[in-house]
């Protein structure tokens, strides 16, 4: 072997070793050889997914579960290109991911004129609706810093995916730069201004029926459960989560209301309220039960997003991140009334209970019970990761995350997340992980149970195969009379998975439980198949 001259290859991994990155995710492709023959060379460990989405999926679910950025590597063309389906996830819903993305040779970018294979027109441009920016690197000196960058960008609030571009024979020349040890990066914070902060102070200090809405940009920053908190027990305001902000405020204190949003009981609540203080949300298609919300006091809105603030109501808005809005806000409230806990604790209450009565009124016992299973069987410090099927709707709203952590993907709604993004969680906590998915979206994830094997990843996947696309089922049913197109041939999920050397157990409603727990106890990856047919509960 002849010996090894350094180039961009190793340019980039030097960079993002400096970063402290530990994890790479991604497939090998002709244009990256660059990329992953400077792993090699490096500590970095390479989690090879078998289809590029569940690699930025993979990516998603790691920097959820660990709280650090996620690096992915991807090839040219085909490869980059079917990516960006599950990069739109973790553009929306806020995840820190760097894409580094290979390119033809600087000669043949910007079109189709060369002939070279995975050549398009403008790959950049494809990657710009999911990502909070891209970059071109056309010379091995532009590397560190346009890694560096990306890290501090895909970080900063609202966090996101960046994307880097590099031409294949920068990774392949060899490079002058010197051996990377250090990288600058600033991620700037985005406090409140403190005229706005103080007029929602003033405003929530005066009302009578406060009421806080609570998104996932109080989860994503680091201080905004905390300071949700000292907000809420100031004002003895009940809180409703969202479904990204499930955990932002414990099930089990007297303030939580719950995340019923896709209840009108819910809804009636944030209505009635005289002043609704929403942060990290864009009180979107489902926070707003489909629209029907409409409030009748003021709305005050914090996010991070800019684009999101009175996107859909008028609202004082606020443009920070949830935690350090929060905490000004705090900090100028007055201590909390006589009595305001305890009137805002009577009404959590009562609106878990309406919500409980309605539900008893729906002929739901199968559904109940199986979502009460799964919980009980589930550790209570778990990361537990939803795909789009009715279970993962259910636990939208009914779903305690106790001193575990919830996620789905609710933010785009594309199909597949849960299992790729809960194994990856597991490799990057090296703890277990648990995914749910219909037999719909597990078709999206099947190959990555080789990725489970080869990595020895510690997941539980439980896959209810209801025998087709059974939300969608019950929409074109609701909406038509019948459905159409959603009934599905599908694998034997048992035999499938013990082909790639996973155990796999089919259970019924009455062993899913013991099986679960027993499997989650166990290391290394497995498969619980449960045959059933979920029904949604009424929405308003």
């Amino acid at each position: 072997m002849t010996d090894h001259v350094r180039n961009g290859g190793d340019v980039v991994v030097e960079t993002l070793t400096s970063l402290g990155v530990t994890h790479i995710f991604g497939i090998p492709g002709q244009h990256a050889l660059g990329l992953f023959d400077a792993i090699r060379r490096s500590d970095l460990h390479f989690v090879s997914s078998r289809v590029e989405n569940n690699s930025a999926f993979g990516a998603d679910g790691y920097a959820r579960a660990t709280g650090h950025p996620a690096v992915m590597f991807v090839s040219t063309g085909p490869g980059a290109l079917t990516a960006l389906g599950a990069l739109q996830e973790a553009y929306t819903t806020g995840v820190p991911i760097v894409v580094v993305s290979s390119q033809v040779p600087r000669r043949g970018i910007g079109g189709r004129k060369n002939g070279l294979l995975h050549q398009i027109d403008d790959q950049q441009k494809s990657a710009q609706n999911v990502t909070k920016g891209t970059t071109v690197v056309l010379d091995a000196a532009h590397i560190p810093s346009a890694i560096a960058d990306a890290w501090s960008l895909a970080q900063t609030v609202p966090a996101g995916p960046v994307w880097v571009e590099i031409a294949q024979d920068v990774l392949l020349e060899p490079s002058p730069v010197p051996p990377v040890t250090s990288t600058i990066t600033h991620v700037p914070s985005r406090p409140a201004r403190p005229e706005l902060a103080q007029e929602a102070a003033r405003l929530l200090a005066g009302a009578q029926r406060p009421v806080i809405l609570a998104g996932g940009g109080v989860r994503r920053s680091a201080t905004g459960p905390k300071e949700l908190l000292r907000v809420a027990e100031a004002l003895g305001a009940p809180v409703v989560a969202t479904a990204g902000g499930k955990g932002a405020i414990s099930f089990a204190h007297p303030l939580s209301a719950g995340s019923w949003i896709e209840d009108r009981h819910t809804t009636d609540l944030l209505e009635d309220a005289d002043v609704l203080l929403a942060v990290g949300t864009t009180i979107g298609e489902v926070t707003s039960n489909y629209f029907t919300f409409a409030p009748r006091g003021v709305l005050i809105q914090v996010d991070a997003e800019p684009r999101a603030l009175g996107s859909n109501y008028p609202v004082l808005g606020i443009h920070a991140d949830a935690g350090l809005a929060l905490e000004v806000i705090a900090d100028l409230l007055p201590p909390a009334a006589a009595g305001a806990v305890e009137r805002g604790t009577q009404v959590a209450a009562d609106l878990r209970s309406r919500v409980e009565a309605r539900l008893a009124g729906q002929d739901l016992a199968p559904e109940l019970a199986l979502m009460a299973t799964l919980r009980d069987a589930v550790p209570a410090d778990l990361h537990t990761f939803w795909d789009m099927t009715i279970a993962g709707y259910w636990a939208w709203s009914i779903w305690d995350p106790q001193d575990g952590e919830f996620h789905s993907a609710q933010g785009a709604g594309g199909l597949g997340f849960a299992f790729p993004a809960a194994l990856a969680a597991a490799i990057g906590t090296g703890r277990p992980t648990l995914a749910v998915s219909g037999d719909g979206g597990a078709m999206y994830g099947i190959a990555e149970l080789a990725t489970a094997r080869q990595h020895d990843a510690d997941v539980t996947w439980l896959i209810i195969d209801d025998g087709g696309y059974g939300i969608l089922r019950e929409y074109m049913t609701g909406a038509f009379g019948e459905a159409t197109a959603t009934e599905l041939a599908r694998p034997d999920f048992v035999a499938l998975a013990e082909a790639f050397g996973i155990p796999a157990h089919r259970v019924s409603s009455e062993t899913l439980g013991s099986t679960l727990a027993a499997e989650l106890r166990e290391p290394g990856p497995s498969v619980v198949v449960l045959e059933a047919r979920p029904r949604m509960f009424a929405i308003t």
